[in-house]
């Protein structure tokens, strides 16, 4: 993420230039060539790079496997017909999310851009990048809280007694989440709450009953701990890329390690098999229901964290010619297993609530979000006969991790937006700089009405933005600069052809599946169930976020027309060109990509059909 002065300067008067080059190896490596006046495109920094290729992946592997994976997934398949929804999410994944994924690795290492200084490739269309960082920076704001109060039970976890195991004597129709057996219903009976759910509304966020009094004021513990979970973040990002990739190789892997514990422990607990025969029990009938699919794609998406900008920012900082081809297809495929074996965790550990607690709809034990963390499993693991401190550390050790690494990624992308912005800017003070708001405006959403507040930005800066603008993207990128020109790229960069596979998933079929899935969204809108001030201001934000597509378009033009003598609508239609300084990252490199590609231009035949320009424009065809 730093930037660092190329060892030779642009060329002058023709001269010969000679300058220090990366190599995939990180080696150093002199070329040179001549550059005249007329071609200099040079830029007089580049951008820090991963130390390995390996930390790139893993840093990924990292960003990729987050909440999503432990808390969303799960619930998700089990609301839409458990095993059977498998099938439409794995099908998605292998059409729309590893072909998104792929796309983003391959424009963020090919032109070394954040998500903002992407859009070099169509600059109209730049309010893309501004819009996504927004819906990061919203994000930003409240994932490090979550982190916060996971960091809380991870504490909590080393008391002689959980905590959240016996209820508090103030607490009313409380019953001990220890207590193995079933109630006997009767009056007294109806309407009792477990302990470890009264332990996290009552101790942990003190959960007002509505947001009608307002948000009151951050837990200072949880505010101590949000600070914890940041400054964890800043000591990882103060040095860039390189010190990013070092913290991969444990947050990446470390992980695992307590997975696979935790999955041989759940394994042996009584009922755990039920559970997991449920979670993965197919309900064939859901296949025909839309929502499942639509379910499938939105899954997709919040999983691989694609069209938000963080891959295109790690993948900025990576060598040229890193097969990241590979890396696609092991993430994605990754990232998938992580999801299956966390459901298996966690309803396993639910099957055995279910058994000890003699429930026997598993359905009504399992809840959404935050609940299943933060109540179902704590709930679950008081009842735990051996050791259950030691379970639970392990569980809350592990989300934290993968929070971290998420976390990261999200972070990353803000400050690379801001960076390739204001380069001459610091690293180290636009880290500080991104943290220091980070906590500030994460202190929102540790106060008795934070959790609500946190479902209503979600709701409107995050999952609308994000859609939207992906639908808008994938159009920018595949028809406005043109999946062809994207396989010439590829061909550029890592000298493969690209198949009829990709083609057709970025130009059709990802498109045209995210775009429906936006039309399902507004179709399904309702507002929030809170007073309508809050309603206004998530609408205000996703406002803000949409009207930056317009307002750079315009902005845009009339920089065009400022420069040069152009009329309205040639310079609106010059404005989805890519610019000069368009390409790969290294000045040498760059210029005999655009004679290449001048070349490929001059030689294109003209007046042509519309039909036979999309046929060579997406399949190379005619």
């Amino acid at each position: 993420m730093e930037n660092h002065a190329y060892s030779g300067g642009p060329a002058e008067n023709g001269k010969v230039e000679t300058r220090s080059v990366a190599s995939p190896m990180n080696s150093s490596t002199t070329l040179q060539t001549s550059v005249s006046d007329d071609t200099k495109t040079s830029t007089s920094t580049t951008r820090d790079k991963w130390g390995r290729d390996i930390e790139f992946m893993l840093s990924c592997i990292a960003y990729s496997v987050g909440f999503g994976n432990i808390w969303k997934f799960p619930y998700t398949a089990l609301k839409h017909g458990g095993g059977a929804f498998l099938l439409p999410y794995l099908i998605v994944l292998f059409i729309v999310g590893r072909p998104i994924y792929y796309l983003e690795m391959i424009l963020g290492q090919f032109s070394s851009r954040g998500c903002v200084k992407l859009y070099d490739l169509a600059p109209a269309m730049r309010g893309i990048g501004v819009a996504q960082t927004i819906a990061m920076f919203v994000v930003m704001t409240y994932y490090a809280p979550v982190l916060a109060i996971t960091f809380r039970y991870f504490v909590a976890s080393f008391s002689s007694t959980l905590p959240w195991s016996e209820c508090n004597p103030a607490w009313a129709n409380c019953v001990n989440s220890s207590f193995v057996g079933k109630l006997e219903p009767t009056n007294m009976s109806v309407g009792l709450q477990s302990s470890a759910e009264l332990f996290f509304l009552k101790e942990v966020i003190h959960k007002a009953p509505s947001l009608d009094n307002g948000l009151g004021i951050p837990d200072w513990k949880l505010s101590l701990c949000l600070l914890f979970a940041w400054i964890v973040v800043a000591t990882i990002l103060i040095r860039g890329a390189k010190s990013t990739g070092k913290a991969s190789y444990f947050l990446a892997i470390f992980p695992y390690v307590i997975i696979l514990i935790l999955l041989v422990q759940t394994l042996m607990l009584d009922g755990a098999m039920q559970g997991i025969l449920y979670f993965i029990t197919p309900q064939w009938d859901k296949l025909l229901s839309i929502e499942v699919w639509y379910e499938a794609v939105t899954q997709c998406f919040f999983s691989l964290s694609v069209c938000y900008g963080g891959i295109i920012a790690y993948s900025s900082f990576n060598n040229f010619s890193n097969n990241v081809h590979r890396d696609a297809v092991i993430i994605s495929w990754l990232d998938t297993f992580t999801s299956i074996v966390a459901g298996c965790i966690v309803f396993g550990v639910i099957g055995n609530l279910a058994y000890v607690s003699g429930q026997p709809d598993i359905q009504k034990l399992a809840r959404d979000g935050a609940g299943l963390t933060f109540m179902t499993y704590p709930d679950a693991i008081a009842k735990f006969q051996f050791v259950p401190q030691l379970f639970a550390s392990l569980f809350f050790l592990m989300l934290f991790i993968v929070g971290v690494g998420s976390n990261l990624g999200v972070t990353t992308s803000i400050i690379t937006a801001i960076r390739d912005q204001r380069p001459h800017l610091k690293h180290w003070q636009v880290v500080l700089g991104t943290v220091t708001v980070g906590y500030f405006l994460g202190l929102l959403y540790l106060t008795p009405g934070g959790f609500d507040f946190l479902d209503v930005i979600d709701y409107y800066g995050a999952k609308y933005v994000t859609l939207t603008f992906a639908v808008l993207e994938l159009a920018t990128v595949a028809w406005i600069y043109g999946v062809d020109r994207i396989c010439r790229d590829i061909k550029f960069m890592l000298g493969i052809e690209t198949s009829f596979y990709w083609r057709v998933c970025w130009g059709l079929i990802a498109p045209a599946a995210t775009l429906l899935i936006l039309i399902f969204s507004f179709a399904d809108f309702e507002l929030q169930k809170v007073p309508i001030g809050y309603n206004v201001l998530g609408l205000f934000i996703y406002v803000i976020a949409f009207l930056q597509l317009p307002g750079w378009y315009v902005y845009t033009i009339y920089r065009r027309r400022c420069k040069q003598t152009e009329s309205l609508r040639k310079a609106a239609r010059n404005a989805l060109e890519p610019m000069d300084v368009w390409g790969p990252e290294n000045d040498a490199v760059r210029v005999r990509y655009q004679s290449e590609e001048e070349q490929y231009q001059s030689a294109r035949p003209v007046g042509t059909t519309a039909l036979k320009r999309i046929k060579k424009r997406m399949f190379n065809i005619g």
